[in-house]
């Protein structure tokens, strides 16, 4: 497996968009995906619809927006770490994920069972 690690984060970043966007019919605009050690982060930008945006200004609002996108969240989670695995050839041992409504943005962690970093070419 060992290739570049710049190639493997873009390669997980286009895979987690194309995921979304077959799944919700939209993606993030921007995602951004970065090695380190064992954890593989993405961070998401621009993942509110325009109706999240308009419910997110309000609390009861806002936290209905992350309720939802937690449910998704938990629904496909076995797809998102899929994903990881199939691109890393690694185990994931656990995820994480949270949304901020403020900012508008999403981030993914994923715990692997190899020292990524150690594996891949700069």
């Amino acid at each position: 497996m060992p290739c570049s690690k710049k190639k493997l984060e873009a390669e997980i970043s286009s895979a987690f968009i194309k995921f979304q966007r077959e799944l919700l019919g939209r993606g993030p605009q921007e995602a951004k995906t970065y090695i380190v050690q064992d954890m593989v982060i993405t961070r998401f930008k621009g993942v509110l619809t325009t109706e999240e945006k308009h419910l997110v200004t309000h609390d009861t609002g806002r936290r209905l927006v992350k309720k939802m996108r937690q449910v998704l969240r938990e629904m496909y989670s076995n797809e998102f770490e899929k994903i990881v695995e199939n691109l890393t050839e690694c185990k994931v041992l656990s995820s994480h994920s949270d949304i901020s409504t403020k900012m508008g943005e999403r981030i993914e962690v994923f715990i692997v069972d190899k020292d990524l970093e150690k594996i891949l070419v700069e």
